[in-house]
């Protein structure tokens, strides 16, 4: 009997987290709505969704603005909005030269922000790791830790994620495989102030997907359903959204489309296979393997329209509108949005993406998709990161089974400890 009791109890706390999150959700998506608004919309009774508000403005999930004078006789409903600034989420891009940290608002706003360089071409994970974690409490300690919350963190990593455990499957740009990254940041994060934060970890692209979605302005989600966010960095990746849900894959791996095969017998890919989009089209392949500023050795190139720069980048570009194309095919998307340091390329790059995915799409008699440009620019996985965080918290039922904490040891076990390819 007391079982049965202790079961129902712990129905209810999830049923009523359910309800704080919908309420929630819909204020993010629809600013200015009052008690009796989301009573409809959500469909729960006046007296319920009257106490939750109320919690969640003692929590500071939520704030009252004033009420605007209309002239119409009766009480005024009160707009209810996020709150700004009172809870704070932490997002985080693991790139392959530096760390970019990001604070924002429960709405996106970029609040504050931090580069952390990594140490040669492969950094050793334990040292990225420590910086991180050095990093992170950094950016946390530029609030006011009275009246400001950290409540979740996001990491963006350059592979592919089980996001369920916390581990980095294979990051080949790194060099690092099978690495418990959650687990061994919340080691280095026990004892500061963002011990017991909770962490959520996905793929760089997948996360600024979510970012797109989660801080979009538009409100009808429907014209961008499915939308799909390309990265172009020194390697390629996509994070597709379907249906308000991030597609992650069996094993992690969905999103993986740098190394869709693009030109059999192609150039040697990273991962190991040849022709992949990221060997055609990635940063690194483009300058050259090993050029430690493969960004700036292009932009140069194209500024002073050296004619092997400028070929190359608009071969390059071609093959995005392939890769373009093939998405499409695959997932017919509302939204393609372009990110990563690759855009900077300009319209080298991007003109005969576009013209290519253009013609492909007039030869088979269909508009193509929207395709545009991340509008978080060199912040969109950073931003991303935070955005999962939210994402994750303000859905109790689609949440995986792992979300980390920080300061939760980890199981150094040897099948579990930092492997990294040589």
């Amino acid at each position: 009997m007391l079982g049965d009791l202790t079961e129902a109890a712990g129905h209810q706390q999830l049923l009523k987290g359910i309800n704080r999150m919908s309420l929630v959700r819909h204020l993010c998506v629809n600013p200015g709505l009052s008690r009796a608004d989301l009573s409809e919309q959500v469909g729960l009774t006046k007296s319920t969704v009257s106490m939750l508000v109320r919690e969640l403005l003692l929590e500071g999930w939520l704030v009252e603005r004033e009420v605007v004078a209309t002239g119409e006789l009766g009480r005024r409903p009160t707009p209810l909005f996020i709150d700004p600034s009172r809870m704070l989420l932490l997002g985080v891009e693991i790139g392959i030269e530096t760390c970019r940290i990001v604070a924002t608002s429960l709405t996106g706003e970029v609040l504050a922000s931090q580069l952390v360089d990594q140490t040669g071409p492969t950094p050793q994970a334990e040292a990225c790791i420590a910086a991180l974690a050095t990093a992170l409490q950094s950016v946390a300690g530029q609030f006011d830790a009275v009246r400001q919350q950290v409540i979740g963190i996001g990491i963006g990593l350059p592979g592919g994620v089980d996001e369920a455990t916390g581990l980095l499957r294979f990051a080949p740009n790194l060099g690092w495989r099978n690495l418990p990254f959650g687990a061994l940041l919340g080691q280095r994060l026990r004892g500061s102030t963002l011990d017991g934060v909770p962490l959520f970890l996905q793929n760089e692209a997948d996360v600024a997907a979510v970012g797109e979605m989660e801080f979009g302005t538009s409100t009808s989600a429907s014209a961008t359903d499915p939308l799909l966010y390309l990265s172009l960095n020194q390697g390629v990746g996509a994070g597709v959204i379907v249906g308000d849900r991030l597609l992650t894959g069996h094993r992690g791996f969905a999103g993986e489309v740098g190394h869709m095969v693009l030109q059999i017998d192609g150039p040697l890919c990273s991962c190991g296979r040849l022709g992949c989009a990221e060997a055609l089209i990635g940063l690194r392949a483009l300058a050259g393997s090993t050029n430690p500023r493969p960004l700036q050795t292009l932009q140069l190139g194209l500024a002073q329209r050296d004619p092997a720069t400028v070929a190359k980048v608009g071969q390059a570009g071609r093959y995005l509108g392939v890769l373009l194309q093939n998405l499409t095919a695959a997932y017919d998307p509302g939204a393609i949005v372009l990110g990563g340091a690759g855009i900077e390329l300009g319209e080298d790059l991007l003109q005969p993406a576009l013209q290519t995915l253009h013609q492909y799409a007039e030869a088979a008699g269909l508009p193509p998709p929207e395709v545009r440009t991340s509008r978080y620019g060199a912040d969109a996985v950073a931003v991303g990161a935070a955005a999962l965080a939210r994402y994750r918290l303000t859905r109790p039922l689609i949440s995986p089974a792992y979300a980390g904490k920080a300061g939760t040891p980890a199981p150094l076990t040897p099948s579990a400890r930092v492997a990294v390819q040589p």
